[in-house]
This record gives structure tokens, C-alpha cells and sequence, in this order.
């Protein structure tokens, strides 16, 4: 259910970004204010809610939490947001849906996990499902470059390792303490990356305003539920395809708010991916004949 729940709560990233970029906020702007304000707030609350404790981590989780913050959020935004920008929305989604894919052979690797084909045929379901919910199977290739299909495959790697990363950390460590350093490390990183101090005399009380919510909401909520729903999770390969309620809530909004339509690929997709979350949930019994 944290797991579910944060993929919701992400489904409502576009519709921030949106308001973001009507108030003038460039795509540095808005990934760096995203992880700056949710280090901001996740402190407070850690610190309203549990003192100086929230800032003790074992160093395991530590490390961990650097390569969150590098890697899941700091790369990973700066990928996803140059992917739409030379991909288009529907190209960048697609090929950023490796991530289950990514996701299943790094625990196999890393953590032994077996392949089964029960996970295999969610993995699939998945994939194909986020991939007509997106684009309600209408794909212009016409709209991606090189670089565009680029960092939309290393944004989707990026999310893939996301997991596999947060497998790494202490299971007995706080996630409010994981999510607090996480984010201070993913906005030293774009700090000094993308130095979006530069767009600073452009901000206005709209881009601050809406900037909050965007890291309050899809962002230090979001995050504190995952990293929760990671450690109660034993099976990493399952985390990505749970986190599809993503793309629902997305297409769900974006038919309710921006009154997009809701084709029959895109209703179709939504099944599928309803379909790959039930049957990653699902245990088989293997009947034994006598």
C-alpha cells in the first residue's frame, strides 16, 4: 500500500510542472527546487518529531542514501527532464518504462532473487501497459533524437537502480532520516550541476508557492511512503511494478484536470497495468501431482 500510495502521489508530478513552468521556472529550476524545498521540509519534520535522532543513520544506510540522492533523484531529473524536452512526452515514457525490467535483473544479481514467470509476464504486463496509458498507442518516432532516446533510456535506468538502492540501506533506520539526506544530497548535486541560482531573478511568488506544494506532495510524502513500503518489501523486482500506479494516476489526471481524453489505448493500458500489479501480488501454489 506505501508503495501504491507514492505512485499516486508521483502521478501528480506533471500537473506541478506544469504550473511551474506557466509561472516561468526552467527545468533547472523546477528540479532543484523539488529536492531543495523536500530537504527543507523532511528536516523540519524529522527534527519536530524526533530531535537529533532524525540525523543518526548507520553508515550503510548513509551511503545509500548518497547514491539515492545522486542517482534517483539528482541524475535521474536532470534525464528525465532533457528526455521530454528531445524526446516528447510520449517517446521519453516509453523508453523509460526499462525500469522494472532494470529493476528485476539487479536484484536477481545483487540480491539473488529468482526469475520467475510470474514476475517476468507483470514485468511485461507492466512495460507495455505504462506504454499505452502514455501514449494511447499513438507513437510519433519523428519527435525523438539521439539524445532524446538517450536520457530517456538512462532516466529509466536511473528509476530502475532507485530500488535496488534503497534495498541497501539499514531496514532499522528511520526512512524520514533516509529521505532527509537523500534530498540534501540530490541538491548539493544539482546545485553545483545545474547552478540554477542563475534563473533566480525570475522567481516570483508562483514559482515559490508552487514549488512547496511540488515538494511537499509528489516529493517528501512520496518518498517517505516508498522508502517505508522498501523495507517491508523482501522482493525488490516487484517495488517498480507496484510504483505503476504512476502512470494511472497521471493519465487519470490528466483526463480529469486537463481534460485530456481517454482513448481506448490508454484505457487498455491502464488494464494492463492493473492486470501486472495484481498478478505481482498474486501467489500461485504450484500443485504437485502425486
Amino acid at each position: 500500500m506505501c508503495i501504491l500510495g507514492a505512485g499516486i502521489l508521483w502521478g501528480t508530478v506533471g500537473l506541478f510542472v506544469k504550473r511551474l513552468n506557466a509561472c516561468g521556472a526552467s527545468p533547472e529550476m523546477i528540479s532543484f527546487l523539488r529536492v531543495m524545498f523536500a530537504a527543507v521540509i523532511m528536516t523540519v519534520i524529522g527534527l519536530l518529531r524526533s530531535g537529533r535522532k532524525c540525523f543518526r543513520v548507520r553508515r550503510r544506510t548513509l551511503a545509500a542514501c548518497a547514491l539515492l540522492g545522486f542517482v534517483g533523484q539528482g541524475i535521474y531529473n536532470v534525464f528525465r527532464s532533457f528526455a521530454v524536452i528531445y524526446a516528447g512526452v510520449g517517446v521519453s515514457t516509453v523508453l523509460q518504462n526499462i525500469a522494472p525490467a532494470v529493476t528485476l535483473l539487479c536484484s536477481v544479481r545483487l540480491f539473488g532473487e529468482r526469475i520467475t514467470l510470474q514476475k517476468s509476464a507483470a514485468v511485461v504486463l507492466c512495460i507495455v501497459g505504462c506504454a499505452l496509458a502514455a501514449t494511447d498507442g499513438k507513437l510519433s518516432s519523428s519527435l525523438a533524437s539521439p539524445a532524446g532516446i538517450l536520457f530517456s533510456l538512462g532516466a529509466g535506468l536511473c528509476f530502475g537502480l532507485t530500488p535496488v538502492f534503497s534495498r541497501l540501506a539499514d531496514e532499522s533506520d528511520d526512512p524520514v532520516s533516509i529521505c532527509i539526506f537523500s534530498f540534501w544530497f540530490a541538491a548539493v548535486f544539482l546545485g553545483i550541476w545545474l547552478r540554477p541560482w542563475n534563473g533566480l531573478p525570475t522567481v516570483n511568488t508562483g514559482i515559490i508557492g508552487w514549488g512547496f506544494l511540488y515538494a511537499l506532495i509528489p516529493t517528501a510524502l512520496a518518498y517517505v511512503l516508498y522508502y517505508h513500503g522498501v523495507q517491508l518489501i523482501h522482493e525488490t523486482g516487484r517495488i517498480p511494478v507496484l510504483g505503476s500506479t504512476e502512470t494511472v494516476a497521471a493519465v487519470l489526471l490528466g483526463c480529469i484536470v486537463f481534460r485530456e481524453t481517454l482513448g481506448t489505448g490508454r484505457f487498455f493500458g491502464i488494464v494492463l497495468v492493473l492486470c501486472a500489479i495484481i498478478l505481482m501480488n498474486t501467489r500461485i501454489k504450484r500443485r504437485i501431482a502425486a
